[in-house]
């Protein structure tokens, strides 16, 4: 596992559980909004060994309930289920970041019961991801990812943070492909000075999807009334 750094405390990142959050590193996707941007390649930065990670886990046990494991995109970590073993030996619920490009993972992870929770960031409506995502995608994984969350037992979202570019349309070409499901987060993307990215006004995207998806959310962005 290449692990490029962890926050120790978080009330945000797994709904109702304070979490350790552990940041992978290497991603096979550079979407040009990404604030880690440090954890997309494979260049220098920190590399802490899951020795260190795991003993720092076993002090918390008293103090936190869960991990959540991101990055980076974690699924193309090739020994995170050997890592997620050994934190689920320690009791901790484990919540799995991911950007559904590897659905044969998230499959195995689920069916061998070894992940609580799912988010799954959707980019982007499909024939837009290559545009906010930085590469060439697979959509048939995408959609596979979609699928095996969707009919599976294990507690999930989906996610969208609203990039620039991204309007009210798009999020209603996501939600058509996702009808029904769990939930649905939307997420603020600020601009690198400082400013709000996307003008969009989430009073009437939650008005339109609302009765797509059984449960939308925000996170990071404030509803006016």
């Amino acid at each position: 596992m290449k692990i490029a750094g962890i926050e120790k405390n978080s009330f945000v990142d797994y709904p109702r559980h304070l979490s350790c959050v552990v940041f992978t590193q290497g991603c096979n996707m550079n979407c040009f909004y990404c604030h880690n941007k440090p954890l997309i390649g494979n260049g220098e930065i920190r590399n802490i060994s899951c020795k260190e990670v795991l003993d720092f886990l076993l002090k918390r046990q008293k103090f936190i309930d869960a991990v959540v494991i991101s990055g980076g995109e974690p699924t193309m970590q090739t020994d995170l289920e050997d890592f997620i073993k050994d934190v689920k030996k320690m009791s901790f619920k484990v919540k799995l970041d991911t950007n559904g490009t590897n659905p044969k993972v998230i499959e195995n992870l689920i069916s061998k019961e070894l992940i609580d929770y799912v988010a799954m960031d959707i980019k982007a409506p499909f024939n837009r991801y290559e545009e906010f995502c930085g590469v060439k995608t697979d959509i048939n994984c995408i959609k596979e990812s979609i699928g095996i969350l969707m009919e599976g037992n294990v507690d999930y979202e989906f996610r969208t943070t609203l990039a620039i570019g991204l309007g009210l349309a798009d999020i209603l070409d996501i939600c058509k492909e996702i009808k029904g499901a769990k939930s649905y987060i939307l997420q603020r993307c600020r601009a690198f000075d400082g400013g709000v990215s996307n003008p969009i006004s989430i009073t009437d995207v939650i008005k339109v999807i609302g009765k797509m998806v059984r449960n939308v959310d925000t996170r990071g962005i404030e509803i006016s009334a």
